[in-house]
């Protein structure tokens, strides 16, 4: 069984107003693939209810980074109270969603993905050690890069709803 370890957490995106659903996936589905991320889509639900659409997202893009070390990024985003709205930018009527919005993202580091070390309890052991003191600085490369990738595409994702604020 794979190890994972938390690299970043609790980097939280809110949002309230106009907006366009489809523009945010669009931005976050690019980022991962030109970040080279193989994208897993867990969770992808719409609810109607009286006071508006209920969405949620949750995405498990996934790395690899070495033979032994696999970056998962974490992205789930909920939405409430969503209202399809008509707006007119540039002389041009545009439909968008109206509600509250807000995506969350955790960042794991997941080593040994493909379960090679854990066939006998010995080498398991082996592992445990290599992992502690050999290993170590090379892990420590790749959760910074991990927490790295994390933060950029929290920023990306950030940078674009504030466009909609006007």
């Amino acid at each position: 069984m794979p190890e994972q370890k938390l690299v970043i957490e609790g980097i939280e995106i809110g949002f309230e107003g106009v907006m366009n659903i489809k523009e945010i996936y669009k931005i976050l589905d690019d980022w991962l693939n030109d970040n080279n991320y193989d994208k897993n889509e867990l969770v992808n639900v719409e609810y109607l209810r009286p006071e508006g659409k209920y969405i949620e997202l949750v995405l498990e893009p996934n790395k690899k980074v070495s033979d032994y070390v696999k970056n998962i990024i974490k992205i789930k985003a909920v939405a409430k109270n969503v209202k399809d709205v008509e707006i007119e930018q540039d002389g041009k009527k545009k439909k968008m969603q109206e509600g509250n919005l807000s995506i969350m993202f955790r960042g794991i580091l997941e080593t040994d993905y493909e379960g090679r070390w854990e066939q006998k309890a010995t080498i398991f052991f082996l592992r445990v050690l290599v992992d502690k003191y050999i290993y170590k600085f090379y892990t420590d490369r790749f959760e910074s890069a991990l927490a790295k990738d994390v933060r950029e595409i929290s920023t990306q994702a950030k940078s674009f709803l504030n466009l909609y604020k006007y």
